[in-house]
């Protein structure tokens, strides 16, 4: 059955040359073969026209490839665009364009659902059904970097891992997509262009910085006062602030690179001077920048939009403290696919 059939993709260059011996064939086949998966990004074993017709039929027997379809494509009146993407076995995640002036940045889902229960967002509502493959993954990105040369006629420039899921809760996969991501057989990016955002899940902090990854890191914060925190973040109370300063300490330590934090202001939950100088404390532990993101009310009133004169305070407080903050206008909120927004509605 096809169901039983090893996704290709899922194998190294090194098996797919074994896989070829042991059938009779030359080694240099499994790097054709690598090379139209990745670099070339073919989802069909037809496409691989350098092979020939007895070779791909014996790949069709033995393997699928498992790629992604853009199911249904938005496009915002700000020029965002938000990919319903379904995947082999019909589950949908959603990823987003983000234009500006200067470059193109994708959003990628790293899981189908979240795992999560942050009570702002749209997507921890979803259960979570399972992690994203390797595959998946990086076929978002090509997505996005094809659509990016199409309406905006340049490559894709930067990544953030900040769609539907937590990154750090796949980690093994989502390291598996950033390696051909940047690797010169895949879409040869640099790391430096890549943002892994994360919850705060303090013990894969400190992996990422043992397996000295390349990438940067962002930590959706959103409160240094560990009670808010756990009212926005129920899950945080697995996570307390303490461990975090300790993992992003050891980042530092071990990567020299700045952390972000994410912080959205809400009315009447953050929007006060105790919230402002717990952040301000918290900033100082580790070299850090702060954006300040608009927020993007999902349906009921619990949580609203802090008013200019909060983000003010916020910034007044921050930059006269050394603290680099920028403010993050949320793009593509007509069409859902702002920040906290990505909820599969129209699956």
């Amino acid at each position: 059955m096809e169901t039983q059939k090893r996704d290709i993709r899922a194998l190294s260059k090194d098996e797919l040359r074994e896989f070829f011996v042991l059938n009779g064939d030359q080694p240099f086949r499994g790097n054709q073969v690598y090379e139209w998966l990745w670099t070339k990004g073919a989802h069909h074993f037809d496409d691989m026209t350098n092979l020939s017709k007895s070779t791909r039929i014996m790949l069709e027997a033995n393997f699928v490839i498992n790629h992604i379809q853009v199911d249904q494509m938005q496009r915002s009146e700000d020029g965002t665009v938000k990919n319903a993407v379904r995947l082999h076995d019909g589950l949908v995640v959603e990823s987003v364009l983000i234009p500006t002036n200067t470059r193109t940045t994708a959003c990628v889902s790293s899981q189908v659902g979240c795992s999560l229960d942050c009570n702002f967002c749209a997507t921890a509502r979803l259960k979570r059904m399972r992690n994203l493959e390797p595959g998946e993954i990086y076929d978002q990105v090509a997505a996005i970097d094809r659509e990016s040369r199409l309406y905006y006629n340049r490559p894709l420039s930067n990544i953030v891992f900040m769609g539907m899921g937590e990154p750090l809760m796949n980690y093994s996969n989502v390291i598996k997509a950033i390696d051909m991501i940047t690797s010169d057989e895949g879409m040869g990016m640099s790391p430096k262009r890549i943002t892994v955002s994360t919850s705060g899940v303090s013990k894969m902090i400190k992996k990422m910085a043992d397996d000295e990854v390349k990438f940067k890191l962002a930590v959706s914060l959103h409160s240094a006062i560990e009670e808010v925190r756990n009212r926005i973040m129920p899950f945080s109370k697995s996570f307390p602030l303490t461990d975090l300063r300790e993992a992003l300490q050891y980042w530092y330590l071990k990567t020299k690179s700045k952390v972000t934090y994410e912080y959205v202001v809400w009315k009447d939950i953050n929007d006060n001077k105790a919230s402002i100088d717990a952040l301000v404390k918290f900033c100082k532990y580790v070299p850090c920048k702060v954006n300040l993101i608009e927020y993007n009310p999902i349906d009921d009133g619990e949580f609203q939009q802090a008013s200019d004169e909060s983000i003010g305070a916020y910034i007044r407080a921050l930059e006269s403290n050394g603290i680099i903050v920028k403010v993050r206008r949320s793009r593509g909120k007509d069409i859902d696919a702002a920040c906290g927004q990505l909820a599969n509605k129209e699956a």
